[in-house]
């Protein structure tokens, strides 16, 4: 689309001003640049919007019809931007969200506090985990969804969040420490504790074990990450964690790490939200926190 608000306003400070100056004026551009930008439009749309030669300057019917619409929307738009900016949005304002990464829940709580100071009028909820949530977030169910998974769909847009690997999880005196690197093979006699979530949304499966045609000895689904560490540092399995759920307990040494794979499992945290929510003001807050959060726990 050619037309924008800056032609609009062009049109409606040449209509009352009735000269190229006071247009020029009164939108803050040289008189030069302003001319370019009137001969674009009418370049453009192949049609003169200027009577030349008048004094002072008149509209053709093209460049009254352009008037009029400029005279419809303008107001609208400067009345949506008053809201935006007062603290009726902010009262207005909803943010429900869901996670499709059960290791994130203790990256998000903290950062919700952080959010409800800042925007305390804010409607904030989290809904249950949900796989596969972009459905409700199209439907308008939720505002923003935390996913790892990207989707082509033109209504959404994503917003990367922070970078991470995934490592193997090993107790201490696990005999894979003896390892620099675990292949899909060495996990064929392991006990694998994991989130209870579908196998396909689990990268450990659908990028790492099931491309190599291997199958673990067992799997173990656990709800909670720190029951998960507590299970791997008494030897009852092994798991795979993002880097940064690992980071404390390595510094501790009450967990060895390994990567997987020649070159590790890597993925990327996204914000999913619905492309027409995009700048509203309260989002785009959470997401750049969300973002700091995000940079603090990525190596």
């Amino acid at each position: 689309m050619f037309l924008e608000l800056r032609h609009l306003r062009t049109l409606q400070a040449l209509a009352e001003t009735g000269s190229l100056a006071g247009a020029a004026r009164r939108l803050h551009l040289t008189q030069s640049a302003l001319s370019h930008q009137l001969r674009a439009l009418e370049t453009h749309f192949d049609t003169p919007l200027l009577r030349r030669g008048t004094r002072p300057l008149r509209l053709t019917a093209a460049g009254e019809r352009l008037l009029a619409l400029a005279r419809q929307v303008l107001p609208a738009v400067a009345d949506t931007e008053r809201f935006l900016k007062s603290d009726e949005a902010a009262a207005a304002g909803r943010l429900h969200l869901t996670i499709e990464c059960h290791a994130c829940y203790d990256w998000l709580l903290p950062l919700l506090e952080d959010f409800r100071d800042r925007w305390p009028e804010v409607d904030i909820d989290i809904h249950a985990s949900a796989f596969d949530a972009l459905p409700a977030l199209l439907a308008g169910e939720v505002d923003l969804v935390i996913t790892s998974d990207r989707s082509r769909h033109r209504s959404l847009h994503f917003e990367p969040l922070f970078d991470y690997e995934a490592l193997l999880a090993l107790a201490p005196d696990h005999p894979l420490t003896r390892l620099k690197r675990i292949q899909p093979r060495h996990l064929a006699d392991q006990t694998l504790i994991t989130y209870p979530v579908p196998r396909s949304r689990l990268d450990l499966f659908g990028r790492f074990l099931d491309p190599a045609g291997v199958e673990p000895a067992a799997v173990r689904p656990c709800e909670l990450t720190a029951v998960i560490l507590q299970l791997v540092a008494s030897r009852r399995g092994v798991a795979a964690l993002p880097d940064w759920v690992l980071r404390d307990a390595l510094e501790r040494e009450r967990l060895a790490a390994r990567p997987l794979g020649r070159h590790g499992l890597r993925g990327r945290m996204l914000a999913a939200i619905r492309a027409a929510d995009a700048d509203l003001p309260w989002l785009r807050d959470f997401l750049d926190l969300a973002r700091k959060m995000g940079a603090c726990k990525a190596p």
